[in-house]
């Protein structure tokens, strides 16, 4: 049975219907109490068009992340989906791995389904972004991406300001007299490109303008991390610290330092990103950047929820990242 059925069953329009199913105010008495106990009668359980055709909403919300395994996304699709589902939303959680087909693929499906608005968690989507035919799948539905920024009609930002993350790494270092210092690339996205400039640019601010020099390309793994640290010491480089780009990568060069008898943070200081448990668990504990990936999603989620129900003025932001300090600075 459908809502055409119960509407014919109680005589009534389909309007009247989907007032009474989404407790509106201005139906009859008699006549809520004669639609409520046909959908009773029926255990009719109303479908999400059915429910959005008086309310202009499907409280439906899709979250199109690059990788859930890795702790950075997951921690902000989790908690963008417990808070959307705490405030009576649908979520479709969608994991296209970065890839342009899976991304087309999973936006059509939302799009599909009619959903309200998306967030893209992974500053991976402002390249992906880019292309036509993402851009027209987009077009029509209000869209906030979590960490980057768009160019697209109603789509918003939730930034975090990475150039200014890693530079305070780098000033930590700096500071505490590790002025040799190298970074781990371990990334192609924009937040890592953003992270990359501003290594560079706080070397800079020391008088080092050639900073592109200390930048070594890896991977982000433990083994990228271990490779890269390897090689420095192969080529006899001189350097008292490294900066990384993610936790994880971190890990790796901290793993490689102490294989090779060197100690951290007496003899090479070691930085890592995002805040992660890879943090906590590195012996010694990393000194790392907190990214606040859930401030990132509960402001993704109120400037999604404000375009959605049009209840306030809409505006991108730029959150502010910490350095916490563990062991191995």
């Amino acid at each position: 049975m459908n809502i055409y059925d119960i509407a014919k069953e109680a005589g009534v329009s389909i309007s009247t219907v989907s007032r009474v199913m989404n407790k509106k105010e201005n139906v009859n008495p008699a006549t809520r109490k004669k639609v409520e106990e046909i959908l009773e009668k029926n255990n009719y359980t109303p479908s999400a068009i059915a429910r959005g055709m008086v309310s202009k909403t499907m409280k439906t919300v899709a979250i199109l992340t690059v990788d859930i395994r890795v702790p950075h996304y997951s921690r902000t699709a989790y908690t963008i989906e417990r808070e959307f589902s705490r405030r009576g939303y649908e979520v479709l959680l969608c994991n296209t791995g970065g890839e342009l087909s899976e991304t087309v693929k999973y936006l059509r499906t939302v799009q599909e389904k009619k959903v309200d608005g998306i967030v893209l968690v992974g500053s991976v989507f402002n390249t992906l972004c880019k292309k036509e035919e993402i851009g027209k799948l987009l077009k029509n539905t209000p869209v906030v991406l979590a960490n980057g920024k768009l160019e697209l009609p109603n789509s918003y930002s939730v930034l975090v300001d990475d150039r200014y993350g890693v530079a305070m790494a780098v000033n930590h270092l700096m500071q505490r007299g590790y002025d040799k210092l190298f970074y781990l690339n371990d990334m192609d996205t924009v937040s890592a490109r953003f992270k990359c400039e501003g290594f560079i640019q706080a070397l800079q601010s020391y008088g080092i303008h050639n900073g592109k020099g200390y930048v070594i390309e890896t991977e982000r793994s433990i083994e990228g991390g271990m490779r890269a640290v390897n090689q420095l010491l192969l080529d006899k480089k001189e350097f008292t610290g490294i900066v990384c780009g993610e936790d994880l990568t971190a890990v790796g060069a901290v793993k490689a330092l102490l294989h090779a008898g060197l100690r951290v943070p007496e003899d090479v200081a070691v930085t890592g990103y995002n805040n992660s448990d890879y943090a906590a668990i590195c012996e010694p504990e990393l000194t790392t950047v907190d990214n606040k990936p859930e401030m990132v999603a509960m402001m993704s989620v109120q400037l999604l929820t404000s375009l959605i129900e049009k209840t306030e003025a809409y505006s991108s932001c730029t959150i502010q990242p910490e350095l916490v300090k563990g062991r191995t600075t």
